[in-house]
C-alpha cells in the first residue's frame, strides 16, 4: 500500500504539486495523467524516492519514505522500485545482457540464467550481446522494462514510457507491461499524456496544475 497525504512541492518560488492526497493499494496498475507541467512526473520522483517533498508524508508498506537517510532512500530504489523511462536510460557502452544484469550487480547477485529468462520474457533472446545504438527504439525499451523488473521489486514506475516511440510499438510495450506486471502482481504508476496509453489501467487519475482533479 502507497498512502500520500497533503503532499507539497515547490520548485523555487513554483508550487509544483498541492496537497496530494492519494491511496494506491498492493498491485493496482493506476495511471496519472496530465499536460506537461502538471506535476505528474514529479509526483512519480517523489514516490520513487527520487526528490523530497516541502510538506507532507508518502508511506509505503507503513514506512514514510520521507523521513529515510541517503543510505535507506538508496536500499529503497534498488529493492522496492522498478525504473522505466521515456528515453530508455541505457548505458550505451554496455550490452543488452549487461544492462539487465546491473540491478542484481547493485544488489549484490550474480544470476545469469534470471537475466537471460528475463531478456527472453521481454521478446529479446538472441540479442543478449547487442549494443543499445544496434536496436530499435521499441527493442530498447524492452531491454529498460527487464532491467525494471529483474530484481523483483514490488512497485514499477513508469515515466511516459511510450513518449518516444510510435503508437504501435506504444501499444505493443504497453501490453508487455500489463503482462508481466499482472504475472507477478506489480503495482504499477504509470505517468502519461496520451488516453490511449492511459486505459491500460484499472484506474485514472488527473493532474492540472499540481492538484488531482478527478478520482
Amino acid at each position: 500500500m502507497i498512502e500520500i497525504k497533503d503532499l507539497v512541492k515547490f520548485y523555487g518560488a513554483q508550487l509544483v504539486l498541492k496537497d496530494i492526497n492519494l491511496k494506491i493499494p498492493d498491485g493496482k496498475f493506476l495511471s496519472i495523467m496530465g499536460s506537461s507541467g502538471s506535476g505528474k512526473s514529479t509526483l512519480l520522483n517523489l514516490i520513487g524516492g527520487m526528490d523530497f517533498p516541502d510538506k507532507g508524508s508518502i508511506v509505503v508498506d507503513g514506512e514514510d519514505i520521507t523521513k529515510f537517510n541517503d543510505d535507506k532512500l538508496t536500499k529503497y530504489r534498488r529493492k522496492k522500485i522498478g525504473f522505466i523511462f521515456q528515453f530508455f536510460n541505457l548505458l550505451p557502452n554496455l550490452t543488452v545482457f549487461e544492462n539487465v544484469q546491473m540491478p542484481l550487480l547493485l544488489n549484490g547477485q550474480i544470476n545469469k540464467s534470471k537475466v537471460y529468462e528475463y531478456i527472453e520474457k521481454v521478446g529479446l533472446k538472441g540479442k543478449e550481446k547487442a549494443y543499445p545504438h544496434q536496436i530499435s527504439g521499441g527493442q530498447q525499451q524492452r531491454v529498460a522494462i527487464a532491467r525494471a523488473l529483474i530484481h523483483d521489486p514490488e512497485i514499477i514506475l513508469a515515466d511516459e514510457p511510450t513518449g518516444s516511440l510510435d503508437s504501435k510499438t506504444g501499444e505493443e510495450i504497453m501490453e508487455l507491461i500489463s503482462s508481466l506486471a499482472e504475472e507477478s502482481n506489480k503495482t504499477v504508476i504509470l505517468v502519461t499524456h496520451e488516453d490511449y496509453i492511459a486505459k491500460y489501467a484499472e484506474e485514472i487519475i488527473k493532474i492540472k496544475d499540481g492538484m488531482i482533479i478527478s478520482e
